[in-house]
């Protein structure tokens, strides 16, 4: 498993300020929208020091690399590992497991004594 594609990057792209809460976003899953407004309420009714939290993790946090995914399709495969890595496994693992099952079909198909199919691989000859 690649260490850069688990870490936390602040989205400069996607972000408004410093670009933190769209790097939780993007690393946790959750919509941006309720990470910004979270925050916000957090911020005016429970946590004041907040916004120094936020200042420091915008300054110490490293930006998203450019190369960092191939696709939207990688990206979100990426995020569901953050998320539950095990889960992540478990589906891979089964993938796996299936195409192991369909290529042992296959397998078996050209390897059984099929006769229509060995006669048609003799017409290819």
């Amino acid at each position: 498993m690649s260490a850069r594609r688990t870490k936390f990057y602040l989205d400069k792209k996607n972000g408004k300020f410093m670009g933190v809460c769209a790097g939780i976003s993007e690393y946790t899953g959750i919509d941006v929208t309720w990470v910004r407004v979270s925050a916000v309420l957090i911020t005016i009714f429970a946590f004041q020091p907040l916004i120094i939290v936020y200042l420091v993790v915008g300054m110490v946090a490293k930006p998203e690399p450019r190369d960092l995914y191939e696709d939207a399709e990688d990206a979100k495969f990426w995020q569901g590992v953050r998320q539950s890595p095990t889960r992540s496994t478990r589906d891979v693992r089964s993938k796996f497991r299936d195409i192991d099952r369909r290529l042992a079909e296959v397998e078996l198909y050209y390897t059984s004594r099929n006769r229509r199919l060995a006669d048609e691989i003799d017409a290819l000859r």
